[in-house]
């Protein structure tokens, strides 16, 4: 007890000598915590050296510094060379894309429609030139493109999601598939009131044409239409039932005799028909020659 108490008798009990040690203290257990990575001291301490060289590198190397500059220069202009021959191939497939779809309108009763494309750039001074230009770029290159459609002589081209009806949508994106199906084929299509607002041998060419884009993938089409269903590998018939108290929605395939009155009802307005009977049965046999 004498020796521990002459022991304690010999400590400097410093106040801001203890003050600054428990700081330290607490800084290392900062840094072992932010940078140690589970492994304690030593891995600060290689952190503190990695830093310090990099640190030294960017701060002085001014060799580094115009040696990265020129690299980025370089790569610049090398980008700039890219996204210009993308813009130029972008705008050469576009003017063809138009005129194909434009022609496929033709015979969806839309003779006068005329689909083009919009394709912008937007200015920045630190961007990439095209054109002369500095413009913004990004994943898919300097443009910015937008599908158009004029549906009539005089009407100025307007962004096809602003500018067209439901109806018209349907058919320039039917328009689209067509022209596409033999590039870029997708499994399947679905297409509601792809026939709004025509009849006759504009309906009759929509059913063909969903029937040539059938042939490499599976189309779902919502039509009233009997000569867009007669195209159809396979009708099916929604039809609400209400039994006075409860309403229900069901869905029968329709097969020969079936389909054939389902037909003459839409034609006609009635099943037992002769003449809107006949007139089923000539749409199904055409659709079946076309095929």
């Amino acid at each position: 007890a004498t020796e521990l108490a002459g022991y304690a008798d010999d400590l400097d009990a410093d106040p801001l000598r203890l003050a600054a040690v428990e700081e330290r203290r607490a800084a290392l257990t900062q840094l072992v915590r932010k940078y140690g990575d589970g492994e304690g001291t030593g891995a600060v301490l290689a952190w503190a050296e990695e830093s310090a060289a990099r640190l030294g590198e960017l701060g002085n190397d001014d060799d580094r510094v115009e040696e990265l500059t020129a690299e980025r220069d370089r790569l610049r202009d090398e980008l700039s060379a890219l996204a210009q021959r993308l813009t130029d191939a972008r705008t050469e497939a576009a003017d063809r894309f138009a005129a194909a779809v434009t022609a496929e309108l033709a015979s969806l009763a839309m003779p006068h429609a005329r689909v083009s494309f919009d394709i912008r750039q937007t200015e920045d001074p630190e961007g990439v030139e095209v054109g002369g230009r500095r413009v913004a770029y990004g994943p898919s290159g300097a443009d910015e493109v937008e599908l158009l459609l004029a549906p009539h002589p005089g009407a100025p081209p307007r962004p096809i999601a602003k500018g067209a009806s439901g109806g018209e949508l349907s058919r320039v994106m039917l328009a689209v598939e067509v022209v596409f199906a033999g590039v870029d084929p997708v499994p399947t299509y679905l297409f509601d009131e792809v026939d709004a607002g025509v009849g006759g041998k504009a309906a009759v060419e929509i059913g063909r044409r969903l029937a040539k884009l059938a042939r490499t993938a599976q189309v779902v089409v919502v039509t009233h239409l009997p000569q867009v269903a007669a195209f159809a590998d396979r009708q099916l018939l929604v039809e609400k039932t209400n039994d006075g108290s409860v309403t229900r929605s069901g869905v029968t395939v329709l097969e020969g005799e079936e389909r054939v009155r389902e037909l003459s009802r839409m034609l006609a307005g009635q099943e037992d028909s002769e003449t809107a009977r006949a007139h089923a049965e000539e749409l199904l046999a055409a659709a079946r020659a076309d095929g």
